[in-house]
């Protein structure tokens, strides 16, 4: 670890995907001093040639630098992994780089709600430039692998509109290859793309390898953090906090610094400095769960023969569809179906053929807690995936299954896929669907919502419009965790953005 400045007008805390963002926005715009304070490591600028291959290697999702998160004792059957990248870049350093914006009504509600500044209209420079700096491109047809090829067909042959932008925002239903941040096969992350620009300014410093413990607030104002380095805990002063920890993260750093439910504060040995009960509450994600086929040697030698002449990613394609539980007379889509298809990277010569069907309109929530005040310690996560009372959520995403097995059996597919071995003929009635999903349910990579944006803490609010904490003075997250509802979008991009967005008002400062 480098050594670690012990002031600085502004201390980010994360480098995370928003973290970089806002970092590197603010370094960029004076000259006042950043500290980006990253749990993982650091690797510099892409020039500087020590970023590890499979960090940048976007034909898969990597895994090499996973916090270890999981579901615990949750489901007394399995484990879920909750992936997240502990590594300067966030989860835009290993995620399948899917650059999908949602739907118009998903950030027109956030405003309704009283959010100022979060409409879609409010927010279409940002995800501009976003998409510039992320240098979101489109996949040419000759890119699209036959798998893929062949998904795209099949929705053709099943009625469902093929669209040359999955991000209209006005688009109900529609498959195309997605919009990906991939730059000559490297996964343009928020890392390369906001800080790598401003790395040779003094005023910037990033420090790897250096975890955060808590917010230090005095009278009722944020004036710095406690740093876990080499020698134990260290002080850093700041004038100002910006939380980017991921909605994981964020949640936990505010408790230990005794923000948060004032009486589950106290159980765990934290004085309270501001009794914000929603911290940590709110928790929600897409649920999902994954078909899967045995596939062909006819199949796997097509794309055999694709690889061997171009560059092949796993995911490439996404359809979002309407289920027969989303409302006829709205706007909107409730479904992802995006197929993955590739060598197995957990079956050596292997390969896997996979339909993962998402709810993209959730009503259920769950939460973050700490486990204790050990800030190496883990925290609870509960996510309480199909939980809502109604059994929507449950709903949908038996009605997506229907939909993929739709999908799967168009003449495009069928002949090649093979069996069917997840459910597999197990799972044929819509009852046994049902009791499927519930055991079967995990994650679409798009945690939010655990320091929710809003206008009442009484309600459950912990940050306001700007991202500012409730009660504490020169605090502020920026980060996935304050999504107050999860847009119908892989929050890739809507993480650079919220990273914009806030970037913006500090900047204005």
């Amino acid at each position: 670890m480098v050594d670690i400045p012990r002031h600085a007008d502004t201390v980010v805390v994360g480098g995370g995907t928003s973290g970089s963002v806002v970092a590197g926005l603010l370094a960029a715009a004076s000259d006042e001093t950043v500290l980006v304070l990253e749990a993982g490591p650091d690797y510099g600028a892409l020039a500087d040639r020590h970023w590890p291959p499979d960090l940048l290697d976007a034909r898969a999702i990597s895994d090499s630098h996973d916090w270890g998160y999981d579901s615990g004792s949750t489901y007394p059957q399995r484990t879920v992994p909750f992936e997240r990248a502990r590594v300067i870049g966030g989860c835009s350093s290993h995620n399948g780089c899917a650059a999908i914006w949602g739907h118009r009504r998903d950030y027109d509600d956030w405003a309704a709600a009283g959010l100022g500044g979060w409409s879609t209209a409010d927010l279409l420079p940002f995800f501009a430039s976003a998409t510039r700096r992320a240098r979101v491109r489109n996949y040419a047809p000759a890119e699209v692998t036959p798998f893929h090829r062949r998904c795209l067909d099949a929705a053709a042959s099943l009625g469902l509109p093929l669209t040359d932008d999955l991000n209209d925002l006005d688009e109900n239903e529609g498959m195309a290859a997605s919009p990906v941040n991939i730059a000559g096969g490297v996964r343009w992350n928020a890392a390369l793309a906001y800080l790598d620009p401003v790395r040779d300014r003094p005023s910037l410093s990033v420090v790897g390898n250096a975890a955060v413990d808590r917010v230090v607030v005095r009278d009722g104002r944020a004036v710095g953090v406690v740093v876990l380095g080499p020698d134990g805990p260290a002080e850093v002063r700041a004038g100002r906090v910006v939380v980017s920890g991921g909605t994981y993260g964020s949640p936990a750093i505010l408790l230990r610094s005794g923000i948060g439910d004032p009486e589950a504060l106290r159980r765990l040995g934290i004085a309270s400095v501001a009794g914000l009960r929603g911290v940590g509450r709110n928790l929600h994600d897409h649920p999902a769960v994954t078909l899967q086929h045995a596939g062909s040697a006819g199949l796997v030698s097509e794309m055999q023969a694709f690889a061997a002449a171009n560059w092949m990613p796993e995911e490439q394609t996404i359809a979002k569809l309407r289920s027969r539980v989303h409302p006829a007379d709205e706007t909107g889509f409730d479904l992802h179906i995006y197929p993955v298809g590739g060598p197995d990277p957990g079956e050596p010569g292997g390969w896997r053929w996979q339909f993962p069907v998402a709810c993209m309109t959730p009503r259920s929530r769950g939460s973050v807690a700490l486990a204790s005040a050990d800030p190496t310690v883990a925290p609870l996560i509960d996510h309480g995936y199909l939980s809502d009372p109604d059994g929507h959520d449950r709903a949908v995403l038996v009605d997506g299954v229907r939909i993929a097995r739709e999908l799967a059996a168009q003449p495009a597919l069928g002949p090649v896929l093979g069996a069917e071995t997840k459910p597999g003929p197990a799972a044929r009635t819509e009852r046994e669907v049902a009791a499927w999903v519930d055991a079967s349910v995990a994650h679409y990579y798009h945690p939010v919502g655990t320091c929710a944006m809003g206008t009442d803490p009484d309600a459950g609010a912990v940050v306001d419009a700007r991202g500012r904490v409730h009660g504490v003075d020169g605090l502020v997250v920026a980060d996935c965790s304050v999504i107050p509802t999860v847009p119908r979008a892989n929050t890739n991009i809507p993480a650079f953005v919220v990273g914009e967005r806030i970037a913006s008002w500090l900047t204005a400062r």
